[in-house]
């Protein structure tokens, strides 16, 4: 499998392997002595030439180690015909990270001669990693490594068709980067393309975006739950089953509490909206984290915190919100927009925040059509070379306004404050005071927004002088103040008078011995969604892991 992007730093994994490397790293060959302790965990199986071991959509799929003979790898190409993307001999195994869930795989697998092939079932195959950590870290790493070049090469991917600066495209597009699912973009202003797909396919502009599946399927328009389901990302929920635990949200909160849990042994799962990552995965780098020097993007943490949590078992159901939280009698039951339900015996709500909305007139129209809540390379790219607006004076404008600054003609950073000191760490004041393609606007505000489908024009004017300045700006990124996703609970729990969980406190509102404690006994509130917490990765990831102990104990209160 040749890889055409080979010094890119993958955006799920934030991986950046040594180019010599990676072929190696991506398709491994297990010494003899670890072939041996492989083959305790299945079962060693002779199987003729030409017999298919896996298809594309199935879910669950066997892990396979190669004694003798060969498997090989195929997707199918842009013309529906089948192509060999990779073929294993001796010692090396299939698989990539969907073997960690139970998504639809997007690859088909059969031997090219008479094999004999050691077959693990997937129960068996996670005690193989857990159980023999050095083959556990080969293993992982391939399966990464195997996840990036699908990506890159979009193999078994789907073709994203529309304008790229539609809103419903856009909505397509994150919701494919953000859940690692390899895609390709056919702009239908720019592409030249796109016109012969219309007649192809029979397809008017006004059905665009329209998602295209490897074997030719058409789905126009999907709503992101629609498209989930349709790729098999989303999981089959047991009805009946008791979880021990339901974490309600993937930010970095909801994904360390999933990680510690899942490790310790309890029966996890975990419901996010969108996709692994919160408002943080919406970040283009993270220079403040501990243990990433060079930075991190939010992305490539939620990415890698998410596999972490699938290898210790814990599940995720993304593209589900929860609709409401029924604590009247335990075990508590989640009910789910699609009306499934998820009951578990204990909850941690970890659903963060979110930007707050401009009071401007016509924003509602350009939500999507040039008003962004993200800064992450594919919004970089709508704006290349041309001028952009940073609304926000924290952290999250200033990594959005140094990331900008490297690809739009310039970037004009609006805070209504007199400075940035107070809300933003001096790294980035810094970088913004000495970037000669970033402008700081203080005690200003933008006061109009026009255009005809999509943004053209912002005017921004001076609190205190009245000054205004009208400029030609088609992408403003709005990232002030924060409003708790907290309308799910209609009443269920305590709240602040700004919406945030009241936490540290009981049903009578004593304090407790537990400080993310709610006031409903075995829920628990972490991250930004919590009242009083301080909005930062590095805290919402301390507060999920360290919430465990206190599910533990509730859960078992005789163990002490």
């Amino acid at each position: 499998m040749h890889d055409e992007t080979r010094n890119t730093t993958d955006s799920t994994t934030g991986l950046e392997p040594d180019p010599d490397t990676r072929d190696a790293q991506r398709f491994p060959r297990l010494a003899d002595e670890m072939a041996e302790r492989v083959a305790a965990y299945g079962e060693v199986e002779q199987v003729p030439t030409g017999t298919v071991l896996f298809e594309r959509g199935q879910r669950g799929a066997d892990f396979f180690l190669v004694l003798e003979g060969g498997i090989e790898i195929i997707d199918l190409d842009s013309d529906g015909h089948p192509r060999t993307i990779a073929t294993h001999t001796r010692h090396g195994f299939t698989g990539e990270l969907d073997h960690f869930n139970l998504r639809r795989i997007l690859v088909s697998g059969l031997t090219v001669a008479d094999s004999r092939l050691i077959r693990i079932t997937r129960e068996n195959f996670r005690r193989l990693v857990s159980a023999e950590p050095d083959i556990g870290e080969i293993i992982m790493r391939a399966f990464i490594l195997r996840r990036v070049s699908i990506i890159q090469q979009g193999i078994g991917g789907v073709v994203l068709i529309g304008p790229s600066h539609g809103a419903d495209t856009l909505r397509l597009q994150r919701f494919l980067v953000r859940n690692g699912y390899p895609h390709r973009l056919i702009d239908t202003d720019l592409d030249p393309k796109a016109a012969g797909l219309l007649d192809t396919f029979e397809v008017q502009p006004h059905l665009f975006p329209v998602v295209v599946s490897p074997d030719h399927q058409m789905w126009m328009n999907p709503s992101t739950a629609d498209l989930a389901d349709r790729l098999g990302l989303t999981e089959s929920l047991e009805p009946g089953h008791v979880h021990d635990l339901a974490v309600v949200g993937a930010g970095p909160a909801g994904l360390a509490a999933a990680v510690y849990a899942a490790s310790e042994g309890l029966d996890t799962i975990v419901i996010e909206g969108m996709a692994p990552g919160g408002q943080a995965g919406t970040s283009s780098k993270i220079e403040n984290y501990l243990g990433f020097p060079t930075g991190i993007s939010g992305q490539a943490l939620a990415g890698r915190a998410q596999i972490q949590a699938q290898k210790f078992g814990a599940r995720l159901a993304i593209s589900r919100n929860v609709v409401s939280l029924h604590c009247a009698s335990q075990p508590y039951q989640l009910e789910l927009d699609d009306g499934q339900r998820v009951t578990a015996r204990a909850v941690v709500i970890a659903t963060g925040a979110r930007y707050r909305k401009l009071d401007v007139p016509n924003y509602d129209r350009y939500e999507g059509q040039g008003i962004h809540y993200a800064a992450t390379p594919m919004e970089g790219k709508l704006c290349a070379g041309e001028e952009v607006v940073v609304v926000g004076g924290g952290n999250s404008a200033g990594q959005a306004a140094v990331f900008l600054s490297r690809i739009a003609a310039h970037v004009h950073v609006l805070v209504r404050a007199t400075g940035l000191a107070a809300t933003m760490s001096d790294y980035l004041v810094q970088r913004i005071h000495q970037s000669p393609r970033i402008t700081l606007h203080t005690e200003t505000q933008i006061v109009a927004l026009e255009g005809g489908d999509r943004l053209q024009q912002v005017t921004w004017s001076g609190r205190r002088d009245g000054s205004s300045e009208t400029r030609a700006v088609t992408n403003v990124f709005v990232m002030v103040g924060a409003e708790p996703n907290t309308d799910w609970l209609h009443g269920c729990l305590a709240l602040d008078a700004k919406g945030f969980v009241t936490t540290g406190v009981d049903g009578d509102g004593m304090p407790t011995s537990v400080p993310f404690a709610t006031s409903k006994p075995g829920i628990f509130a972490v991250g930004d969604v919590r009242s009083g917490s301080v909005k930062r990765v590095a805290s919402g990831v301390g507060e999920g892991s360290v919430v465990i102990q206190a599910v533990h104990k509730f859960l078992n209160p005789e163990a002490g």
